[in-house]
């Protein structure tokens, strides 16, 4: 009996195509033999579609003819159901029933996707899935919230700043002199909740802090702002596997100038078409001493589990150069393209990959369903009751 692997991808997010091409790449890779996939394509606007024209990434140069030849669905809201519907035209369409899901496969970037909110949806309706669950992948999202929970593992993470846009629209002199004082120039301007360097940008003096605040605000209503490494080499590592083990990937290194934050357009709309995170050019392995590789691959898994991360993510970190020291710059729990590529170098290939990613929201579900979440108890059968200040 195949397994009914629903991919679901797009979303509500800036990287919403980035998203697309990671889902398409995983699809592709899911061996037919053990599986039934299932594309589920969340809209820009949030509408559920599904239907085999998804999985073909020319189809999506003209989205609205794609979806006028797909269904419209419904995720059933009864829990344990797991159920999908087409989407009723009028009030009083019977339910048509499309198939069930067995495994979600969430592949989706950034916001509404890869925070914790679209877990929480296949928490409530009880249908296994994989990856990270809602509080790893809420903390994983939120820059400040990560950093300060490395700090609390003994990780090393850059000096920071945060605040609020509305802080900023309020007192930006204040911000700007706080930043200053803690830490000096240059620094790196990020939206706190976003990912594939949307909004990010280098500031060596207050004019261009002010800049690079300004448009770090468009995007999110907190702002991180870090210490720069001036003579900076980054190094990628992925880890899978969860809380009980956790195996690390070979490392990378992107190749980038130091003065220059990489783009959105650099990591993925490239003459490579639609190969995503697997065509940015990098060195695999890093060039890094042995020593150094097995101190990122330590951390690497240390951040994994620290968060209680599960399935496979990839954990960025910054070499300052100068002075040897390494820091922990972010994990990424749905990171662009699975970093497929990162475990094909150590000996996992994208279907297996893939296998390990199902197992591991097997193995999530079996635990979970081994919790209590109610009391054999009936509270309204006691006398006193009382609602409203009256007796029930």
């Amino acid at each position: 009996m195949k397994i009914k692997l629903a991919v679901v991808f797009g979303g509500k997010s800036p990287e919403h195509e980035i998203s697309v091409i990671s889902a398409l790449q995983t699809i592709n890779a899911a061996d037919a033999n053990k599986y039934d996939v299932i594309p589920i394509y969340i809209s820009k606007q949030g509408t559920w579609y599904t239907g085999a024209a998804l999985t073909d990434v020319k189809n999506y140069k003209d989205t609205a003819k794609l979806l006028s030849s797909c269904e419209k669905l419904l995720v059933s809201v009864n829990s344990d159901e797991a159920a999908l519907y087409k989407y009723p035209s009028s009030i009083f369409t019977m339910k048509q029933k499309l198939g069930t899901i067995d495994v979600a496969l969430p592949i989706l970037h950034g916001a509404h996707g890869e925070d914790g909110i679209l877990q929480g949806f296949f928490e409530l309706m009880n249908i296994p899935y994989a990856g990270c669950n809602v509080l790893s992948s809420a903390i994983g999202m939120d820059k400040i919230t990560m950093k300060i929970v490395f700090r609390h593992l003994g990780l090393a993470v850059v000096d920071f700043e945060h605040f609020y846009a509305k802080d900023w629209i309020n007192t930006p002199k204040e911000v700007i002199q706080k930043i200053e004082k803690n830490l000096g120039y240059p620094v790196i301007v990020k939206p706190a909740d976003l990912g594939s360097s949307i909004g990010i940008s280098k500031a060596k003096d207050a004019t261009e802090l002010y800049e690079a605040i300004d448009n770090a605000v468009q995007f999110s209503r907190k702002v991180i702002v870090e210490k720069a490494v001036t003579n900076l080499k980054e190094v990628n590592c992925a880890v899978l596997g969860d809380y009980e083990a956790a195996i690390p990937s070979i490392c990378e290194e992107p190749v980038v100038n130091n003065d220059k934050i990489l783009s959105y357009n650099e990591k993925y709309v490239t003459k490579a078409g639609s190969k995503g995170m697997a065509s940015l050019k990098r060195k695999i392995p890093a060039d890094i001493t042995a020593d150094q590789t097995a101190t990122i691959q330590d951390m690497a898994v240390r951040s994994f589990q620290g968060l209680d991360c599960s399935g496979a993510s990839r954990i960025d970190f910054l070499i300052d150069q100068d002075n040897g020291n390494i820091y922990v710059n972010e994990i990424n729990t749905i990171p662009g393209s699975l970093s497929f590529y990162l475990w094909e170098k150590t000996n996992i290939s994208f279907p297996e990959l893939v296998d390990r990613l199902v197992a591991l929201a097997q193995k999530k579900q079996r635990e979970k369903s081994n919790l209590n979440f109610s009391f054999d108890s009936n509270i309204f059968q006691l006398n006193g009751v009382k609602l409203g200040g009256k007796k029930g």
